[in-house]
């Protein structure tokens, strides 16, 4: 038997990058997929047609992850469409870098409201239908700049560490519902995103690690795998670093 085999897992910010990564991992265990992105386009297409090929259900859904009534509607047609959702994974994020003195309002609450808010909107919109199965896997993407801070990075970084604060407070909440809530934090992960730095900076990225190199995304992928199965029935609340050693 699979791993994640008669799971239903929604992962949100799925069409590219590690939510995507996540997605594949997933479907590869067993577990039917449902998805989210901002826009129902090509990309998200692809990745659909692409999970499915694995021989699970998989869907994906255009929201507004920062938008509480949109999640709260895309939550209630997932329902209906898979019958449970047995693992979230809060994924939806962005960036909008740039020094503090230089940070406008909109960057500011950008960030806050498309990588904070939207964890809260999931998280609150998959509860009910988690705590009347009496179990369920939530898993929050942080990163290590939430714990460590970056220069320049001042409205990611809070972001971030804002959600591991809010995984700690949710696993206490709800963990005698039997509902587990930790948060992963990747380092340097080689994505779309970081493929747009120059060579020189990925270089300096990498010196500051002790496994002199990014990671990809499968890694933080298969942790959110370990986090969403059996393997990892007695942790919660719990922050594990995939970075390569960046945060030792």
């Amino acid at each position: 038997m699979k791993l994640l085999e008669g799971k239903t897992a929604l992962v949100t910010g799925a069409s590219r990058g590690i939510g995507k990564s996540i997605a594949m991992k997933f479907a590869e265990a067993g577990a039917n997929v449902a998805f989210t992105d901002l826009k129902h386009d090509e990309s998200m297409e692809a990745t659909e047609k692409m999970i499915g090929e694995h021989g699970t259900h998989c869907k994906g859904y255009a929201s507004d992850a920062s938008n509480l009534e949109q999640t709260q509607q895309t939550v209630e047609q997932i329902l209906k469409d898979f019958g449970s959702i047995d693992v979230l994974v809060n994924n939806a994020g962005i960036t909008k870098d740039t020094l503090l003195m230089r940070m406008t309002e909109e960057q500011w609450d950008a960030v806050i409201k498309v990588n904070l808010k939207s964890v809260f909107n999931f998280t609150k919109a998959v509860q009910r239908s988690m705590l009347k199965q009496k179990s369920g896997t939530i898993i929050n993407m942080s990163s290590v700049v939430g714990v460590s801070g970056n220069a320049g990075q001042s409205n990611y970084s809070a972001s971030k560490a804002g959600i591991i604060g809010f995984t700690k407070s949710v696993a206490k909440e709800l963990g005698s519902r039997n509902i587990r809530c930790n948060a992963i934090a990747p380092g340097f992960i080689i994505t779309e995103m970081t493929g747009q730095l120059s060579e020189e900076v990925t270089k300096q990225w990498a010196e500051q690690i002790p496994l002199k190199r990014g990671g990809k995304p499968e890694d933080v992928a298969n942790t959110a795998l370990y986090l969403a199965s059996d393997l990892s029935t007695y942790v919660t609340g719990q922050v594990i670093h995939v970075c390569g050693g960046m945060n030792t």
